[in-house]
């Protein structure tokens, strides 16, 4: 076991850019297969895939298969399952906890890959120790001073951006720290999500200043997340109170790519968007939030690593389209939807 977290996050930035991203034309992709009832497919070899950059084929350079959780020494695997108290009301958050708990303590608290835990507040970050032993884990969880939310939920138009913008703050300096460490993450926030699209919100990109911004930290967060290996999950605390909210399927009409700043809108950086688009899912129609966790986790027991020669972009900031096929019928791939690509220098 290991102490992961050291006081990487006790002080929000609003600024998630710092500059034009640099490009490692090396791509990594982890890619889960599934068959129709959505259980994860091992046993695929590399002549099984195809893989697309903007419609053209590439050479897939390198390909491993991870399986029964076992990966390489070089690369190994974490689960990090985030709890959001800034978005989430405190109710709710106890409930949360008690399901973790119940996560962490399936098989006697033997861990199939090592978790950790992240508490996220307006205060700052506490974070646990990462270790395959679920017992260990709610020990140490059960030792820290949680810290609570203390911006209210009903400030409306400033207060729904300030705790967007505190939230993405919080995924970069994950993606960042993230980016030193070898290896895949599955990072589950447990949250509703920033509210996003709350009435006034659609008149907060009218300046271009604004739409750039935004521009710029989609990029940023694409980019820190494939530099990090990180594949984001969304699990919805309020479960079915929440199945039937617009919360729960409004976010797909932002599902798609955004090429250049006059694209970007607010509903673009909504957790659900950045979860789908990392190739991780949104879990938001059960009250068992314990098995939602381990359906997340249970990416990490059979997946592909597949590496490929990004190509360089006309552009600064051009975006590219990844698509992966598998020459079997019946099959469904989840990967990152794409990445921001770079000219040559």
């Amino acid at each position: 076991m290991s102490a992961r977290y050291g006081g990487w996050i006790y002080l929000f930035c609003f600024s998630l850019v710092s500059g034009l991203a640099q490009q490692n034309r090396n791509m990594t992709l982890d890619v889960v297969v599934t068959d129709k009832a959505g259980r994860p497919v091992p046993g695929l070899e590399q002549k099984d895939f195809a893989l697309l950059d903007n419609k053209q084929s590439q050479k897939i350079v390198s390909f491993q298969a991870a399986a029964g959780g076992a990966a390489a020494a070089d690369s190994p695997v974490e689960v990090i399952v985030l709890v959001d108290t800034v978005n989430t009301e405190f109710t709710n958050v106890a409930i949360e906890r008690r399901e973790i708990e119940k996560f962490l303590g399936r098989n006697g608290g033997a861990l199939a890959q090592p978790v950790s835990m992240i508490f996220y507040s307006d205060s700052g970050a506490t974070g646990t120790l990462s270790s395959r032993d679920g017992n260990a884990v709610i020990a140490d969880l059960n030792q820290k001073q949680l810290g609570l939310r203390t911006i209210g939920r009903s400030q409306g138009l400033s207060g729904g951006m300030e705790r967007m913008q505190m939230s993405l703050s919080v995924l970069q300096k994950l993606a960042d720290h993230e980016a030193s460490m070898p290896g895949r993450k599955l990072v589950v926030w447990i949250s509703p999500g920033w509210p996003f699209l709350i009435s006034g919100m659609d008149q907060v990109l009218e300046s271009q200043k604004q739409k750039q911004w935004f521009f710029d930290s989609i990029v940023a967060l694409s980019d820190g997340f494939r530099r990090a290996r990180i594949t984001l999950y969304n699990i919805d605390p309020l479960g079915t109170a929440d199945a039937l909210s617009l919360r729960a399927t409004d976010y797909k009409q932002f599902l798609k790519p955004v090429k250049k700043a006059d694209q970007a809108d607010i509903g673009d950086l909504a957790l659900q968007v950045l979860a789908s688009q990392s190739g991780g899912r949104v879990l938001n129609s059960s009250n068992d939030l314990a098995g939602e966790i381990a359906t997340c986790a249970a990416d990490a027991n059979s997946y592909y690593v597949l590496s490929f020669e990004g190509l360089p972009g006309d552009g600064p900031n051009e975006y590219h389209a990844l698509e992966i096929k598998i020459d079997k019928p019946g099959l469904t791939v989840r990967t990152r939807s794409g990445y921001y690509a770079q000219p040559e220098r």
